[in-house]
C-alpha cells in the first residue's frame, strides 16, 4: 500500500469531521487509490466505489453518522463508507469467508444501518428512519444515496411519491453517472441527462436563492418566478418537486468543496424531503476503469498499472456464454422469439442476441415487474418472450409471475440465471427460492439443466413450448466440459433420464448438482455400493414414473438439488406420500440448501457449509443403507 498520511488520520467519521475542509480533497484522493489497491488484490464492485469518493468523504463530513442514517442504495459502492467507517484493517478480507460483505450490512458496522444488494431500496428504508424519529426513536437525519440506474424502478417512485405525501426531512442523494452495470435506459435516464446538461444553471441557481434571501419580502417572490423561468424546465420545476421533493443540483459530484457547500445547505435550511442531484463519473480517477465499457463494474483481481484483470482460464464454457449464443441462434431461425432483460444484458448473456438483433432485445432497466408483466403483454400479443433474470431478482417479480403469467397461462419463458449459490456476492444473491416458488403454481413447468449440453436442449424446449409457461434454471460458472450439441433438441416435457444403472441406492440430482452427484456416485462404488444416478430435469411436471421406479428398485432414494427446502424434494415426497409409496418403507432423505442464509465464500466452500459436497451426500446414501439394514433385521426378529 502507498503512503496516505491524511487517510491515516482517520479511524472513524468523527476523526473526518475534526479535519479542516482544506484537507478533505486530500483525504479523497488517497482514499481512492486505497480502494484501487484493495481491490486490485480482492476483486469486487470497483467502478462504482471510485464513482462516489468524494460524496462518501463530503457525506461524513456533514452528517453525524452513525446517528444520522446513511443508506446506500444496492450497497456496491459502499468500499470507500467501510474504509472510512473503522474496517480499513479488514478491507483485504472483501468478500471472502469470514471477510466483510461486498454490500453495506447491518451485522458488520453500527455504521450500516440497513443491509442492501439489491437495488430501488434506499428511499423506502430512509423514509421508514425518518418516520422512526418522527415517533420518538433516537434517529437523526436519514440520508439515501440512490444512482441513476436504480432510480428507473418503480419502488423508488413509491417511497418519493409516499415521502412527499408525508412532508417530514428527508435527504435523497441521487447519484447521477449516466451508468447502472450496463448503460441505463428509459425516458428517466433522458430527463436526467437533459437536467444534467444544465449544470453550469445550478451555480446560477445557488446564487440566485442566496440573493433573493436579502431582498424585500415584496420582490423577492418576483425573483423567484424569473428565476423559474429561465430554468427551461416545463413549468419551471422538476419531477421530483412534482412528487413533493425540494431539488437542488445538479452538482458536480468530484467537487469536494461544492458538495460541502451544498450538503450544508440542505442539512441547515430543509424542513421536508429534499432531493441533491449529483453527477459523477463511474471509475472516476482510474483509466483503465474509466475507458472500460462497463467502467469496471465487476472485477478480479488486476494490476494496479495496467488494469489487466488476472482471470483464471475457463475449463469449460460457462451457462451464461452457452444461454446467450444457443438463445440467439434460436432467434435466428424464429423471429417470434424476443429476450427480456433488467438492465443486465452482459449478466445475462443477452449482449449476444442484442448485437444481433437489437429490435428484439428489451432493456427494461431496473423493473423486474415490469419487465414479467411487459413479456407477458409480448406472449398475448403471439411472440416468444425470453425472460432473463437472475433467480434473486426474479422474486421481486413473483405477484406479476402469478397474477399476468401463470393465471393466465400465457408462454413466457423464464431463464434463470445464477441459480444456487453464487459465491462472493454471498446470502443477497443467492438462487435458493425459485424452485419452491414457481413450481407451487399451476400452469407453470420448472426445468433444470444438470449441464451445459442439457441447458441446449432445455433452451430449445422452451422455444418449443407454447402451452403456457415455462421456467428453466441454471447456474454462474462454467459448466462440465461436456460435448455441445450443433443444435438443441426439444425434451419430452416431465420426463427425466438415467446416467448410470445400480441396484443399492438411487440418487436423484435436479439441476446443476449433477456433477457433485456423480462424484458421491464414485465414492460410493469404490467402497462397493452400487448406485444408480439419474437427472431428473423436471420438478414441475414431475417424472412420477421414474420416481416410482428408483424407489421401488432401490433400497433408499436420495434427492439432490441446489435450492431451499420446500422444493424439488418436497414434490418428489409430496407424490410419493399421496400415491401411498411411502408407508412401504424405503428411506427417501431430501438433500437441499439449509434452512439459514450463508454468507459469502467460494461456491465449493458454501456448498460444503450447506452439506451438499459430493461426500455429505455419500454419506447421506451410506446412512440411510445402513437404517435400511437395521429395519429389515428389526422387522426378521
Amino acid at each position: 500500500m502507498t503512503p496516505k498520511p491524511m487517510l491515516d488520520r482517520v479511524a472513524s467519521p468523527a476523526d473526518l469531521r475534526a479535519l479542516p475542509d482544506r484537507d478533505l480533497p486530500q483525504l479523497a484522493d488517497e482514499l481512492r487509490r486505497e480502494v484501487i489497491e484493495v481491490v486490485s488484490q480482492t476483486g469486487g464492485h470497483l467502478g462504482s466505489s471510485l464513482g462516489v469518493v468524494e460524496l462518501t468523504v463530503a457525506l461524513h463530513a456533514v452528517f453525524d453518522t452513525p446517528r444520522d442514517k446513511l443508506i446506500w442504495d444496492v450497497g456496491h459502492q459502499c468500499y470507500p463508507h467501510k474504509i472510512l467507517t473503522g474496517r480499513r484493517d479488514r478491507m483485504l478480507t472483501l468478500r471472502q469467508a469470514g471477510g466483510l460483505s461486498g454490500f453495506t450490512k447491518r451485522s458488520e458496522s453500527e455504521y450500516d444501518p440497513f443491509g442492501a444488494a439489491h437495488s430501488s431500496t434506499s428511499i423506502s428504508a430512509a423514509l421508514g428512519f425518518a418516520m422512526a424519529r418522527e415517533m420518538g426513536q433516537p434517529v437523526g437525519d436519514t440520508v439515501a444515496v440512490i444512482g441513476d440506474g436504480a432510480i428507473t424502478a418503480g419502488m423508488a417512485y413509491e417511497a418519493m411519491n409516499h415521502a412527499g405525501h408525508l412532508g417530514k426531512r428527508l435527504f435523497v442523494i441521487l447519484n447521477d453517472n449516466d451508468m447502472s452495470i450496463a448503460p441505463p435506459v428509459g425516458a428517466m435516464q433522458t430527463y436526467l441527462n437533459s437536467i444534467a446538461s444544465k449544470e453550469p444553471f445550478a451555480t446560477l441557481k445557488a446564487i440566485a436563492e442566496g440573493l433573493e434571501d436579502h431582498l424585500p419580502a415584496p420582490l423577492r417572490e418576483g425573483a423567484r418566478r424569473a428565476r423559474e423561468m429561465v430554468s427551461d424546465r416545463p413549468g419551471g420545476v422538476t419531477l421530483f418537486e412534482k412528487l413533493g421533493f425540494s431539488y437542488f443540483g445538479p452538482v458536480n459530484g468530484h467537487d469536494v468543496p461544492m458538495l460541502l457547500h451544498a450538503l450544508r445547505s440542505m442539512r441547515d435550511k430543509a424542513d421536508g424531503p429534499v432531493l441533491l442531484h449529483v453527477v459523477t463519473r463511474k471509475g472516476y480517477g482510474y483509466g483503465p476503469a474509466e475507458g472500460a465499457d462497463d467502467k469496471y463494474h465487476g472485477v478480479a483481481k488486476f494490476d494496479i498499472a495496467t488494469g489487466r484483470q488476472h482471470k483464471t482460464p475457463a475449463n469449460a464454457p460457462n451457462y451464461t456464454a452457452v444461454f446467450g449464443q444457443t438463445l440467439t441462434d434460436e432467434a435466428a431461425r424464429d423471429p417470434r422469439i424476443v429476450a427480456i432483460t433488467a438492465a443486465m444484458p452482459g449478466g445475462t448473456g443477452l449482449d449476444v442476441m442484442q448485437k444481433r438483433f437489437p429490435a428484439r432485445v428489451f432493456d427494461v432497466g431496473i423493473a423486474e415487474q415490469h419487465g414479467v408483466t411487459f413479456a407477458a403483454g409480448l406472449a398475448a400479443g403471439g411472440m416468444k418472450p425470453f425472460c432473463a433474470i437472475y433467480s434473486s431478482f426474479l422474486q421481486r417479480g413473483y405477484d406479476q409471475i402469478v397474477h399476468d403469467v401463470a393465471l393466465q397461462n400465457l408462454p413466457v419463458r423464464f431463464m434463470i440465471d445464477r441459480a444456487g449459490l453464487v459465491g462472493q456476492d454471498g446470502a443477497t444473491h443467492a438462487g435458493a427460492f425459485d424452485i419452491m416458488f414457481l413450481a407451487n403454481l399451476p400452469n407453470m413447468v420448472v426445468m433444470a439443466a444438470g449441464d451445459e449440453a442439457e441447458l441446449v436442449h432445455m433452451i430449445a424446449t422452451a422455444a418449443a413450448h407454447d402451452a403456457g409457461p415455462i421456467a428453466l434454471r441454471y447456474p454462474r460458472g462454467e459448466g462440465m466440459g461436456v460435448a455441445l450439441p450443433e443444435r438443441g433438441q426439444p425434451l419430452e416435457i416431465g420426463k427425466g433420464r438415467i446416467l448410470r444403472e445400480g441396484g443399492d441406492v438411487a440418487l436423484l440430482s435436479f439441476g446443476a448438482h449433477l456433477s457433485e452427484v456423480l462424484a458421491a456416485a464414485a465414492i460410493l462404488e469404490a467402497e462397493g455400493v452400487s448406485v444408480t444416478v439419474a437427472d431428473a430435469r423436471f420438478a414441475k411436471p414431475l417424472d412420477s414414473d421414474l420416481v416410482d421406479r428408483l424407489h421401488r428398485q432401490h433400497r433408499s432414494l436420495v434427492t439432490v438439488e441446489q435450492g431451499s427446502t420446500g422444493g424439488f424434494g418436497a414434490l418428489v415426497l409430496h407424490h410419493l406420500a399421496m400415491s401411498g409409496q411411502l408407508d412401504r418403507g424405503g428411506a427417501v432423505p431430501t438433500m437441499t440448501l439449509p434452512d439459514r442464509f450463508i454468507d459469502q465464500a467460494s461456491p465449493a466452500q458454501m456448498y460444503a457449509w450447506a452439506g451438499l459436497a459430493a461426500e455429505d451426500i455419500a454419506a447421506m446414501a451410506r446412512g440411510t443403507l445402513s437404517s435400511a439394514q437395521s429395519a429389515r433385521i428389526v422387522r426378521l426378529r
